[in-house]
């Protein structure tokens, strides 16, 4: 329910979620079994047993949430702020396909982005900085099409797949893993209140809940669950996006991955994507000539990556160690076996090249050309 127009059972809704020990599961057990959640509370303790066992009765009738639901009212009263439950008709329709659909979301911004076609955007959080401007990118000229991107706020390809499309001045949606009067990380506050603005901030947690681990590939399944396809820039074999992907593909969600060197660690789960059926993709239109995608208009490309042409504008030594850099992060030992340059005047090109930009200097002494 929107601000200012609660509807007479939201509290009963706001009630069965807020009961320790019954999950999405049992709450949906229950809203079959019973209705509206009115109808739950009024069951009887023999009625509410044979359906969610004794344990979980007992809490049903006994467990008070009345100062958690008033606080939640409070919050919903104020400007931008959303409650949809199951039964909303502005209810994402993609989220009723998925098998476990979050009872209630908890809405910051404009709820009826949840409802236009959109892509996840998803990768590592110690992503590459080629990878960050892949995401940016691709997010851009997607949001330019009208596509809303979806991602989960975390740092990494996931900050830079929202910059991307406000900067585009497209539409973008945050779903995280805290309450929605928290925000994690801390980093991207102001990204947050930028996607508020201009997008959306979705959670399924009740308001106050704090950061835990547990909570984020929950959250993964909403991230996947409101769009129709989704894009892995980077990540690791043991990332959480890898959790999406899989999610994705479960729910009959079209997976797309970008490839990146052999030699990454951040590209070996799209690799792996890519072995296991996973989209191939270059450029936006490669994602929007999918028939899920149909009627969009294809954006102009994210911009080329660089060959190895001798850049225009460069004196000899920087654009010699350019070449030389290729697409691969790689170590001063390295450049100098490549480029023949002593290390003094190694670091001199590199530093001049950084402050302008054309690469990144990475962990480990490493470096990584960015045009």
């Amino acid at each position: 329910m929107t601000r200012g127009q609660p509807s007479p059972d939201l509290a009963d809704w706001l009630r069965l979620t807020l009961i320790p020990g019954i999950g999405g599961e049992r709450q949906r057990r229950l809203l079959r079994a019973f209705g509206l959640p009115g109808a739950i509370f009024q069951a009887s303790h023999q009625a509410l047993a044979d359906v969610v066992g004794d344990t979980a009765a007992r809490q049903v009738h006994d467990h008070d949430a009345s100062e958690h639901i008033a606080t939640t009212l409070d919050w919903l009263a104020q400007p931008g702020n959303h409650l949809l439950t199951l039964a909303d008709a502005a209810y994402p329709p993609r989220l009723l396909e998925i098998p476990d659909p979050p009872t209630l979301l908890y809405v910051k911004g404009d709820v009826g982005l949840l409802n236009r076609p959109g892509l996840a955007i998803v990768g590592a959080r110690s992503a590459t900085p080629q990878g960050e401007s892949n995401a940016a990118a691709f997010a851009g000229a997607l949001a330019g099409s009208g596509l809303t991107i979806i991602s989960g706020l975390a740092l990494g390809i996931d900050a830079a797949a929202h910059t991307g499309a406000l900067d585009a001045d497209g539409a973008t949606i945050a779903v995280i893993g805290t309450g929605a009067d928290r925000i994690y990380p801390a980093r991207n506050q102001a990204l947050a209140r930028h996607i508020v603005a201009h997008g959306a901030i979705v959670t399924e947690f009740p308001l106050g809940t704090q950061v835990a681990a547990h909570n984020f590939p929950r959250r993964n399944r909403i991230i996947s669950g409101l769009a129709q396809g989704v894009l892995v820039v980077e990540a690791a074999l043991n990332s959480g996006s890898l959790i999406t992907a899989r999610l994705a593909s479960e729910q009959g969600r079209e997976v797309f991955a970008i490839p990146g060197s052999i030699h990454s660690p951040q590209s070996k789960g799209c690799h792996r994507l890519i072995r296991d059926g996973a989209k191939l993709v270059e450029t936006a239109e490669d994602i929007l000539e999918e028939a899920v995608f149909a009627g969009y208009d294809a954006p102009a490309s994210p911009p080329p990556p660089a060959t190895d042409a001798t850049p225009t504008g460069t004196d000899p030594d920087s654009a010699r160690l350019l070449v030389a850099l290729g697409h691969d992060p790689v170590s001063l030992d390295t450049l100098a076996a490549r480029t023949g340059l002593t290390a003094d005047a190694l670091y001199a090109i590199l530093l001049s090249l950084e402050l302008d930009g054309q690469l990144a200097r990475l962990p480990g002494g490493r470096f990584q050309r960015l045009t």
